[in-house]
Formats: structure tokens, sequence, C-alpha cells
């Protein structure tokens, strides 16, 4: 199970961030990738506290390619020609399309993925890591990505917390979700 979260809080070509995270989910789908499962969209304060306006989110189950590091480049390609350039990490953006997980890799291996997942906010400090890390390291602290997730995959376990999507979900204080609102 290839999980991808997706947002925008910026405008495209595409038009309004929803809009253009539809687009992104056709031009994932162009690229010969099926996407049978998607969330609902979701309005989410953005992260960290005000850095920008509030963003669209969403999530969506793929499946195609055998290799995640594919999966990886056609998503940052979408991003491109939506329009989206990389900057400030963690700042405003016109596309976002984060591979969270596939099936149940650790890559490049359990070590240095709770490296990453100890950093914590962090990590946002730091030049992005050159290999891909799988599953996303953050994912377990964000309700913006829990959230539309668990409408897509909520039995999917992390293979190094040993959590499913609801239960980490679950664990999350109130206020981790406040804001956050179904469109």
């Amino acid at each position: 199970m290839i999980l991808i979260a997706l947002g925008a809080n910026l405008p495209s070509a595409a038009g309004p961030p929803r809009a253009t995270l539809e687009a992104a989910l056709s031009a994932i789908a162009a690229r010969g990738i099926a996407v049978p499962a998607r969330s609902p969209w979701y309005r989410a304060p953005a992260y960290p506290p005000g850095s920008g306006p509030e963003f669209v989110n969403g999530a969506a189950v793929l499946a195609g390619p055998s290799a995640p590091e594919a999966v990886l480049a056609d998503l940052l390609a979408v991003e491109r020609e939506l329009g989206r350039s990389r900057g400030l990490r963690w700042g405003a953006r016109v596309c976002d399309l984060d591979l969270l997980a596939f099936g149940d890799r650790v890559l490049p291996d359990a070590g240095t993925m709770r490296a990453w997942m100890a950093l914590g906010d962090r990590a946002g400090d730091m030049a992005a890591p050159e290999r891909l890390i799988l599953p996303h390291p953050r994912l377990q602290e964000r309700a913006f990505v829990l959230v539309p997730l668990a409408d897509v995959a909520p039995r999917w376990v992390h293979p190094v917390l040993g959590r499913s999507v609801a239960e980490m979900l679950e664990a999350l204080s109130p206020e981790a979700a406040a804001g956050i609102a179904r469109l």
C-alpha cells in the first residue's frame, strides 16, 4: 500500500488549492499510477503556526510502481508541473505531495528513520535528507496528515512504531487537531 499526503495553501495555474490538489491526483493517474482511494479534503491551519494561509489537505492510496524512488520522482515531477519551487521548508506552497509509506518498508534502515523521528520540529532547521526515508518521519505527529489518512488507511500499521493510523491519531492531543475541518 503506497500512502501519500497532499497539501496546498497557495493558488496555482490550476486554480485555488483544492483545484490544484485535484489536478495533482489527475496528473498522478496520468503517469500510470492508480489512485484506488482518496480522502475528502480538509482545511487545516498552516504548520508551523503563522507560516501562511490555511492549507487544504488530503491523503490517497496509490498503486503502481514497485520502487518507492520511482513514486517519489513522479510526485516531485507533478509538484513541479503545478508550479512548486522548493524554497523555505515548511512554508506556504502551491502543491506538496509527500510519500508517507510504501507498504511496510523502512528506508534506508530503522536506525536512520528513528534518528529523523527523534529530531521532532528541529528537522525543519536541517536540510532535507539526501536519501528517501520511509515511513515519513513526522507522520505520527501531524493531525493534518493523520486525519485524512484515517479516511483511506485507518488500519495501516507503522512498521517501526507498531501502531495503526487510527491509534496514532487517537494518541494525539485534542489541541493537535484544532482547526482541522472537512470541506
